[in-house]
């Protein structure tokens, strides 16, 4: 293995790069890019590598890099793209489709504000509002975990158990653009564990239709199948953990993460990099005999409501901070946690770091302090952490 220090963004390019070289002795790699702040960094490594039976084509939009995506994968190459906010939305028709048509692309998302008023900095809502596409979502908290989520989803998406994309999402700046020291394994391990694609209905010289009109009964089929691969990805999720710490020699996170929760009282439930500051701000309010404890959650899609109800039981005081806000409802984190929670349980919806604020230890001491305060829950909550 080589440790390098590297940007998220250069992370992300260098283990697709790693999983493209491993599939060249099955149907190669592809891969569709276009450029959008603050992703660039990610897809220009990626035109400069020299991959074997790859593919690499610059298109003019969004939109069409998901198409290249979705033809190269149809026929059975391992597929990979990055985009991030407004290019997310103008990808939105054909982001559906790779789900639709079960299509094991894996693309790395850069959490970033959704405009106009244009903004570059971080918010979750740009990949939350395809959380009803199909693919499987994972958040990583820092680059060393993007570089081996980006691994582990070619695994998971290849399963054939599973056959579905996967995003790998990362914080806008706050990853994208910051060096961490990251652990690479060597093109050996990268190819026993990722074996070459088979997919199973790529198309080949056999006359096929792909896309054609579908009556009622045959769209209720197609949605129910999609709707069972995504009941095993959990299980399979599982298998790619084993396979992973077996071949690299480190675990990789689970779906949900669970931190000093033995003995809480408080949870407070966040997504990416806010976890480290939670912790943070966790161990401070410890120290004044606050029990508090926090959950982590690294898998948005499936919802991992199983994992998240046997963490909440007996916790009587959520504090979900959500990164993202829904207009007219709140937090979506929260919006989708809060059925899980004990009866009774106070469970407080707090949007914070909206458009990019540097959310510190301080700012999430409040929202304990306040969550602590609480006799029922209230409406959904602004934190303002910019000014």
């Amino acid at each position: 293995m080589t440790v390098e220090l590297v940007t998220a963004n250069h992370a992300a390019a260098m283990a697709a790069t790693l999983a493209a070289r491993a599939n060249r002795t099955g149907r190669g790699f592809g891969s569709g890019v276009y450029p959008i702040t603050p992703q660039t960094e990610c897809i220009e490594l990626l035109c400069k590598q020299e991959i074997e039976k790859g593919h690499v084509v610059r298109v003019e939009s969004e939109h069409s890099a998901m198409a290249v995506c979705i033809g190269f994968s149809l026929a059975g190459l391992r597929s990979f793209t990055a985009s991030s906010s407004n290019g997310l939305s103008y990808m939105t028709e054909n982001v559906f489709v790779a789900a639709f048509y079960r299509l094991p692309v894996v693309m790395m998302a850069v959490n970033r504000t959704l405009g106009p008023p244009w903004n570059i900095w971080v918010d979750h809502g740009d990949t939350l509002a395809l959380r009803d596409a199909g693919w499987i979502h994972f958040y990583c908290e820092d680059n060393q975990e993007v570089a081996d989520t980006m691994l582990a989803a070619y695994r998971l998406a290849e399963d054939r158990r599973v056959l579905l994309p996967v995003l790998v999402c990362q914080d806008a700046f706050v990853l994208s653009h910051t060096m961490m020291p990251t652990d690479f394994p060597t093109q050996d391990a990268v190819d026993a564990f990722l074996p070459p694609l088979d997919l199973p209905h790529q198309l080949t010289h056999r006359p096929r239709t792909v896309g054609g009109l579908d009556f009622p009964h045959e769209t209720e089929s197609h949605r129910k199948e999609l709707s069972e691969a995504m009941d095993r990805v959990p299980a399979a999720y599982l298998d790619v953990q084993a396979e992973f710490e077996k071949t690299f020699g480190r675990k990789l996170a689970a779906a949900v993460v669970p931190y000093r929760l033995e003995d809480a009282e408080v949870v407070l439930v966040s997504m990416g990099t806010t976890a480290s500051t939670v912790r943070s701000a966790v161990d401070t309010a410890r120290e004044r005999g606050v029990k508090v404890g926090a959950l982590r959650l690294r898998m948005f899609r499936p919802f991992p409501g199983a994992a998240l109800a046997a963490a909440l039981a007996g916790k009587k005081r959520v504090a979900v901070l959500d990164r993202d806000m829904c207009p007219g409802l709140g937090g979506i984190v929260w919006a989708e946690l809060r059925a899980l929670c004990e009866p009774g349980a106070v469970c407080q919806s707090y949007m914070i770091g909206l458009g990019g604020g540097d959310i510190r230890p301080g700012h999430v001491d409040g929202v304990i302090r306040d969550v602590c305060a609480r006799e029922r829950a209230g409406a959904p909550e602004v934190v303002e952490v910019a000014g």
